[in-house]
Order: structure tokens, then C-alpha cells, then sequence
């Protein structure tokens, strides 16, 4: 999708303007205050009083805050949004950015589910402004070299990826009912799209919650991925094994007609392939502030960024297909998700010219991957 340029440069740094003051936003505040290539400008949040004390803490006492991030960004002269609130003020506030004529960076997930992604992939649309998801593996170098393995191996066979840790978080993950899924695997199914290049088309998962369990939930899920082309991914996880912890990124295994590529998630991956030589480089940037230096990038050039919002929404709609496996005991089309997504999302949409965008898809699909999209990318509103 193209998308409205704003002009920056190392003597005119893009101005931003970070909504949601928690642990995250402040992570996000110290991104942007480390880079070159943005300046805030201010910083919004529901409790005012939270922002004026991270403004504090990073040193910067007269740091504009309030409660209306549109109305911050317009008061403050910035360019574009991060946007670092909770998943279900996703779709609410980066939907009234992009109509302020912002271009948005975001925290992962895109919305809460599924059928408000799919808005706010529309609206984008309607906007021609660019709203990227920050899904911050995607810029891990190693992962990234990773990639470079898995296309010397042919075909693939099996893509697999181990994740075991014990985590006390306290607060909402323990309540919810499936919170590794939910909150956690979106990061490995987004990489393992990263690494093939290929979108899934069914999923089979067993989720469980272990008797030791501290989780209301479901700790524990396996799930089975059918992948365009044939490749199966594999992702066997829990939040609740005490000892021996995987990385944070998984430990990974690739299987292709031509060797094997392995990742520990984190140390270099190795190649173990016949007639194979060579260390692939790998991106110079890593994390969120990887993220951030795509996304100024993109608004400067024009080209499109990974982890725009169309590319995107495919890594939520594995959650909610594996999801509705656990819950049914079937396996789920995901094509199905995104079909009932779609109708819900055409049900629930207020603005009309978002409706109408939405209704001119011949698929959520084909709209995703570009095949078919109801409006000239970058010919909305200004």
C-alpha cells in the first residue's frame, strides 16, 4: 500500500508523539529520546498525572503531557503517533490518528482481534496514511540471518519452535484464558511468517493448564500450522515450566530438503547443510528501536515497511485461528477466521468511508496480501 511521505532528515528530525505512559511507553520514551531521527514532543495518557511523572524520570520536566493524544500531537506540532496503550484502545486511537492525518507506529497486536485490525487496515486505506505494527522480533539480527539459512535449504519440511519458561506476572495474564497464545505466541507466529515467506491456512491446537498451574488459564498449547506451499509450523509452548528456560525468542529448528537451520534464540543460528559456507550478515538494528528506524525510513521513502498494518494482520489471525482450535478441538481454516472477521468488522464500523472500503474487498485475504483492494492505495483523504 503506498502511503503519505513526511519529509525528515538529520537536521529535521521526525516529531512524535507517544500515547500510553506504562512500563512500555517509558521503554518506547527512552527509544525515541536515544534516536537521531525523532524528537518528542509530548506524551499522552488517560492518567496525566502517569505521563508528567515518565516525562520526569527521563529528565524532561517541561515535556508537554495530556489525556487527548490528537489534540497533544496538534498542540505540540508532531508528525506522527506511537501508540503504546493497551490492546483494546488500539483500534480507538490509532483509528482517530490516522483521520488527524497521523501516521501511526504500534504496539503489537494490532487491535484485540482480528475484525478490528481489519478496520483499521481500511482505514489506513481511506487515509493514505501508514500505520505500521512494531512486532519487534523482526528486527533481531539473528532471526534475520536465520532467514538468510532457511532460503538455501530448498524446500521446507518443518519449521519448529520450543518455548518454556515460568513466569509470575501477576495482574491480567493470569486471569486470562489462554495466555500464552493470547499474549506471547503472536511473536514466534510472526517470525516464522518472517522466515518462510508464506501465510498460514490451517491450525490444530491443544491447549492445557498444568496442575501446578498459577495460571486461571491455559499455560500450556500446541499448535500445528498448515502453510501455503505445504510447510507445517510447529509451536509447543508454556508459561508455567519451572527450570531449564528457553530464550525469550524460542529455541528453533528449520528442516529443509538441503539441511537444517538452528536457532537457540540467542546466539547466532547455525547451518548444518551440505556444501554450505558462509556467515549471512543480518540487519544493523535490533528490538524497537530496529522498529522505529524502519518506520522513519518508510516515511521517507515511501516503501513500504514490514509490519504494515495489511501485512501484519495475518500473525493476529493465527492467534485467534489457534484459539478457536483449542476452544472447538477441530482444526480451523484461517480463512474462515478472517471471513467472519471481515462481516463483523462490516457490522461494527462507525465511519462510513471506512465501510465502504471494507465492502469493496473481494476477500480479507486477498485484501491483505494486496490481490484486491477496494480504493487506489494512496489516494485518501489529506
Amino acid at each position: 500500500m503506498r502511503f503519505r511521505t513526511v519529509p525528515s532528515g538529520a537536521a529535521d528530525p521526525l516529531r512524535v508523539v507517544i500515547v500510553g505512559a506504562g512500563g512500555m511507553g517509558r521503554a518506547w520514551l527512552a527509544t525515541v529520546a536515544d534516536s537521531p531521527d525523532t524528537t518528542l514532543t509530548g506524551i499522552a495518557d488517560l492518567d496525566v498525572a502517569l505521563a508528567r511523572r515518565a516525562a520526569d524520570a527521563a529528565g524532561l520536566p517541561d515535556l508537554p503531557v495530556g489525556t487527548d493524544a490528537v489534540a497533544l500531537a496538534r498542540q505540540t506540532g508532531a508528525q506522527a503517533m506511537i501508540n503504546v496503550t493497551v490492546p483494546e484502545a488500539h483500534h480507538p486511537v490509532t483509528t482517530a490518528a490516522l483521520f488527524a492525518g497521523l501516521p501511526v507506529l504500534g504496539e503489537k497486536p494490532a487491535a484485540e482481534n482480528v475484525s478490528r485490525a481489519l478496520s483499521l487496515a481500511a482505514a489506513a486505506e481511506v487515509t493514505g496514511e501508514l500505520f505500521m505494527v512494531s512486532q519487534s522480533r523482526r528486527w533481531n539480527p539473528q532471526l534475520a540471518r536465520l532467514r538468510e539459512m532457511v532460503a538455501r535449504l530448498g524446500r521446507i519440511g518443518t519449521v519448529s519452535t520450543s518455548f518454556f519458561r515460568s513466569e509470575r506476572f501477576g495482574g491480567f495474564r493470569e486471569r486470562m484464558a489462554y495466555p500464552l497464545l493470547v499474549d506471547m505466541a503472536i511473536h514466534a507466529f510472526d517470525s516464522a511468517r518472517f522466515l518462510l515467506g508464506a501465510e498460514p491456512v490451517t491450525a490444530y491446537c491443544q491447549s492445557y493448564n498444568p496442575p501446578w498451574s498459577w495460571y486461571a488459564g491455559d499455560a500450556n498449547a500446541t499448535v500445528v500450522f498448515e502453510m501455503d506451499g505445504g510447510t507445517r509450523y510447529v509451536y509447543d509452548g508454556s508459561w508455567c515450566s519451572p527450570g531449564a528456560p528457553t530464550s525469550w525468542n524460542g529455541a528453533w529448528r528449520v528442516s529443509g530438503e538441503m539441511g537444517t537451520a538452528s536457532w537457540d534464540g540467542d546466539h547466532d543460528p547455525i547451518l548444518d547443510a551440505e556444501g554450505q559456507t558462509g556467515q549471512p550478515t543480518g540487519p544493523p538494528y535490533s528490538g524497537i528501536a530496529g522498529a522505529l528506524q524502519v518506520f522513519v525510513r518508510a516515511l521517507r521513502t515511501g516503501e513500504p515497511p514490514s509490519g504494515e498494518v495489511h501485512e501484519n494482520v495475518m500473525s493476529l489471525a493465527m492467534v485467534e485461528s489457534a484459539v478457536r482450535s483449542a476452544a472447538s478441538g477441530r482444526l480451523e481454516r484461517v480463512d474462515d477466521v478472517l471471513r467472519q472477521a471481515h462481516a463483523q468488522a462490516l457490522r461494527d464500523e462507525t465511519r462510513a468511508e471506512v465501510r465502504d472500503a471494507l465492502a469493496g474487498w473481494s476477500s480479507a485475504r486477498d485484501a491483505l496480501t494486496g490481490v484486491s483492494r477496494s480504493r487506489s492505495a494512496g489516494t485518501g483523504r489529506r
